[in-house]
């Protein structure tokens, strides 16, 4: 069932551009992401460690990430594609992190819903990868890709549901959204998931 919600706006054509004319610099920054979403699902697990309900699929999507990692990384290296000597600063995520309120009910209600809108972009942007790839095993990777971070995007919403209030998680969501959109589109075109 789906829980999350549409992005408030879509990514460019000149995203997708920018993409398929520098493919191996977006598979590096796509290796980083994979890193750093598997990364942020276990710290999730190390903050709030009394949030069992949600542990397990927690643990589960951090496996699941780090999966998409090795199968990126396999992928560079069938191509030559060295990993960055540095990951870099996300400055998309950053950006969002920032609206996040101080409080640590409020702010845990906010980064399972920023966790939610990253991965429905990461899927929008996924699906479009994959509809403009000429290259078939790419294509289909990017296919698989696409519905792994669309359910991704309802498990945090979910998860958010545990321990608040519908009408909260949804007017904070909608909030939350708008922000990126503002966020994803105030960001130069680059050869990057985000």
């Amino acid at each position: 069932m789906k829980v999350s919600i549409a992005l408030e706006c879509e990514s460019s054509p000149e995203w997708v551009a920018a993409v398929l004319e520098n493919f191996n610099a977006f598979l590096q920054d796509h290796a980083n992401c994979e890193r750093k979403a598997s990364a942020m699902a276990m710290s999730f697990v190390a903050k709030f460690p009394d949030r069992v309900e949600i542990i397990p699929e927690l643990i589960e999507t951090a496996i699941e990430e780090l999966e998409h990692f090795q199968s990126v990384y396999l992928i560079m290296q069938q191509r030559g594609v060295v990993l960055p000597a540095q990951m870099g600063k996300d400055h998309y995520v950053q950006q969002l992190v920032d609206h996040c309120r101080s409080g640590r009910e409020e702010r845990f209600l906010d980064r399972l819903l920023l966790a939610s809108i990253v991965e429905c972009r990461g899927a929008e942007r996924f699906r479009l990868v994959y509809e403009n790839l000429k290259d078939k095993h790419l294509r289909e990777f990017y296919h698989q890709l696409w519905a792994s971070e669309a359910k991704h995007g309802n498990i945090f919403v979910h998860m958010a549901l545990n321990y608040f209030d519908r009408n909260s998680v949804y007017s904070r969501l909608e909030e939350l959204n708008r922000v990126e959109a503002g966020v994803i589109e105030s960001l130069p075109i680059r050869p990057a998931l985000h």
